[in-house]
This record gives structure tokens, C-alpha cells and sequence, in this order.
């Protein structure tokens, strides 16, 4: 049977479905970053303990999609992923009711278990079934969907807990889960592509030993683990300067710098098409390095060009992004979902380790500290991105290895 084609319906139901799974993971997993002042007020934490309530999900999300891909394997790609953001949103729910931090922590860690069964399998469905030619813009338009929800999600919570409670804001992001949950099951496409295996730990071992000794993809998995890193942290903590003097902005009013994210629904799709058109090579590193430039301009102590750092600081990174974990797949050979999972693994394992670090750096230095960090973690990725502008085709590498 042919790949779905991008003039097909089956295409745009598939970026459907897949725009609203996006947009349920993250508005999910990231509802918690603009809650984290009050959640600091409220149990009386650190920034960095308060960091936790995100980074105990990412921990447990980046652990959870590794098996994930085997379960995956063995039984389909559209029950795995349904049921993931169903139980996440329930999670949620129940975030709202917690009676204290560490009931709030545990929620936390269940909802990133269960989101194990969505990113990186939806990585691979759509590898599996879309055309190579239009694997670019789906995948896109699926983090486009990403960005909008991490966008919504950040807004939503900020507004609502401004006027009613932190608890009312997480108790509607849960319930908007579910229904993106319903949609997502709803419009999805079944697999055609996808040959089911029965493969275990064994094989993940032996597509493990495979994945880290092509080329490419283990600089890929460093930069999904930079990138992700460097994102995460800057919005975890500007928030914190933001509230601050001299600024000391109100919690709606820092929540809509999460608006920004609508640059990342654009910059994503873009960035795929010309992607597709002129190769990933020849355009991550100009955007890895507008990436940079947006970061340090979040130096100023002018709040318009904080602003502005962050708009492209954001727009630089959905666009690499987008352009690595395409790359991911189009490179990738079999257990593609465990290549997914392995990307995102890096990717969120970078949330949590430097979201966390730089937690430990805000309470001694400040926003100053923070950027210092991440400068560092982005100058390392724009070298690897420099390197990745020699990496031979998969196809070429491999008739090396044969010859």
C-alpha cells in the first residue's frame, strides 16, 4: 500500500489527530511552568524544588518512551497513543486535588509515565506512514500542535489560577485533555504501514547498539538533549525575573509571554518545508545560532527586549527542533520507534537535568547564571550542528560499510 500523500484526506486527518496529541502532551506536561512561584508560595519551596513539578514529569516521561517503543512494536502505534494522553489527562485531575507537594510530585510522575506511550510513537507513525516527501511538514505541523498546546497550556493555567486558584487552572487543563484525547482517537488514521514484532529487551539492546553506531544519529540525540535543556530552563525562570524587580509583572501578565510559543507553531512548519527543500544540513545551524542570539539579548535589563530575545530564543527553537527530529526520521532504520524514543529520551532527559540545574544556578547568581549555562549548552550544540553539515546520506554511509 502507498504512504499517505499529502493531497490525500487521510493526510490531513492524520496532522489532525496529530496536532491535537501534540497539543494534549504539552499543555499537559508544561501546565505546571507558570504555576511554579505559586506553587513555591504555596508549600514553601525553592525555585528548585518548586522546578520539580516539572521536572519529576520529564524524568519519568524520558524513562517511560523507551519502553514504551517496545510495547509499541508488539502491539500498534493509535491504542498506545490514546491511551497515553487519556490516563495523562486523568493525571491532571488529579494534580488539582492533591492535599500536598508530594502528592502533587507523585500525580506528576504518573502523568509522565503515561505520556511515555505519545511523542516518540507518534514519531513513528508518522514515519511509517507518510510519504518521505511530506514527513517534513507532518511532522511539522504535529510540533506546531506541540507548541500551540505548551503555549495554551502556560496561558491557561496562568489566567485562571490569577483569578480563581492553581487548582482550578490544572482541573481545566485536565478536562481539555481528555477531550483532545477523544478527537485524537476519533480522527486518526489505523496504521497500514505498521508490522507488528515481538522482539524484547534482547532486541532493544541489539536496536540499541545499531542506533548509536550510525553516524548521525547520536550527535542528534546530543542536540535533542541541548536543545530541550536550554528551552525548558529559560522558561522555567523567567518567570521568577519577571515577578521580580524590577519588572514585577502579575501572573497573567507573565503567563502571556507563553503567547510567544504561537512563533513556534509557524517557525515549526516552516522550518519543515525548507527542510525538505534544502536539507536539514544546510539550515540547523543558522537556526541554532538565532537561537543563541535570542538568549543573550534576554540580558537586557529592558523588558521589551527580553520580549524580543524570547520571541526568537523561541521561533530558532521550534525550528531546530522540528528539522532534528525529522532528521531522526528520516535517517533511522529499523526499531525506527526506538530511534524516536531514544531522541526523546535525550530530549526530555535534557529538560530535567538542566531545568534542575539551572535551578541550583538561579538561587546563586541569578538570571545572569541561568543564560551563562545555557550559552555554554547551545554554543556545544551549534558545533555539532557545524559537524552535522558533513555527515554523509544514510544510504551513502551504508554502501560504505558494504563495499
Amino acid at each position: 500500500m502507498d504512504r499517505i500523500s499529502q493531497a490525500s484526506p487521510a493526510f490531513r486527518r492524520t496532522n489532525r489527530a496529530l496536532f491535537f496529541g501534540g497539543f494534549s502532551c504539552f499543555a499537559l506536561l508544561y501546565s505546571v511552568q507558570p504555576l511554579m512561584p505559586l506553587l513555591a508560595h504555596r508549600f514553601g519551596l525553592s525555585p528548585a524544588q518548586s522546578s520539580l513539578s516539572l521536572s519529576v514529569s520529564t524524568g519519568a516521561l524520558a524513562v517511560s518512551l523507551l519502553g514504551s517503543s517496545i510495547v509499541s512494536d508488539r502491539i500498534g502505534r493509535k491504542g498506545l497513543m490514546t491511551a497515553a494522553l487519556f490516563v495523562a489527562a486523568l493525571m491532571t485531575l488529579l494534580c488539582a486535588i492533591a492535599r500536598d507537594y508530594p502528592q502533587l510530585l507523585a500525580a506528576r510522575a504518573l502523568l509522565g509515565i503515561a505520556l511515555g506511550g505519545m511523542p516518540a510513537i507518534a514519531m513513528a507513525y508518522l514515519s511509517e506512514e507518510i510519504e518521505p516527501q511530506s514527513l517534513g511538514l507532518s511532522m511539522g505541523l504535529y510540533i506546531s500542535g506541540s507548541a500551540f498546546g505548551g503555549m495554551l497550556g502556560r496561558v491557561v493555567t496562568s489566567t485562571l489560577s490569577d483569578f480563581f486558584s492553581w487548582r482550578v487552572a490544572l482541573g481545566a487543563i485536565g478536562v481539555a485533555g481528555i477531550y483532545a484525547a477523544f478527537e485524537f482517537w476519533r480522527s486518526l488514521p489505523p496504521s497500514r504501514h505498521f508490522k507488528p514484532t515481538q522482539g524484547g529487551w534482547a532486541d532493544m539492546a541489539a536496536g540499541l547498539r545499531r542506533h548509536f553506531a550510525d553516524d548521525g544519529l547520536p550527535w542528534l540525540f546530543l542536540l535533542a538533549f541541548l536543545l530541550m535543556g536550554c528551552f525548558v530552563s529559560a522558561y522555567n525562570f523567567i518567570g521568577f525575573r519577571l515577578l521580580g524587580a524590577p519588572f514585577s509583572l502579575r501572573q497573567g501578565l507573565v503567563g502571556g509571554i507563553s503567547f510567544l510559543y504561537l512563533l513556534g507553531i509557524f517557525s515549526s512548519v516552516w522550518a519543515g518545508r525548507l527542510a525538505d527543500r534544502l536539507g536539514r544540513r544546510k539550515v540547523l545551524w543558522a537556526t541554532m545560532s538565532a537561537m543563541l542570539a535570542g538568549l543573550l539579548l534576554t540580558l537586557a535589563d529592558n523588558l521589551l527586549a527580553i520580549v524580543a530575545g524570547m520571541a526568537l530564543f523561541t521561533f530558532s527553537f521550534f525550528a531546530s527542533h522540528s528539522m532534528t527530529s525529522s532528521w531522526v526520521g528520516r535517517r533511522a532504520r529499523a526499531p525506527q520507534a526506538l530511534a524516536s524514543a531514544l531522541y526523546l529520551f535525550f530530549y526530555y532527559l535534557g529538560s530535567s537535568a538542566v531545568g534542575w540545574l539551572c535551578g541550583v544556578l538561579w538561587a546563586r547568581g541569578g538570571w545572569g547564571a541561568v543564560v551563562t549555562l545555557q550559552a555554554v549548552c547551545l554554543g556545544g550544540g551549534l558545533l555539532v550542528a557545524l559537524r552535522l553539515r558533513n555527515l554523509a546520506p544514510v544510504e551513502a554511509a551504508l554502501s560504505a560499510r558494504t563495499a
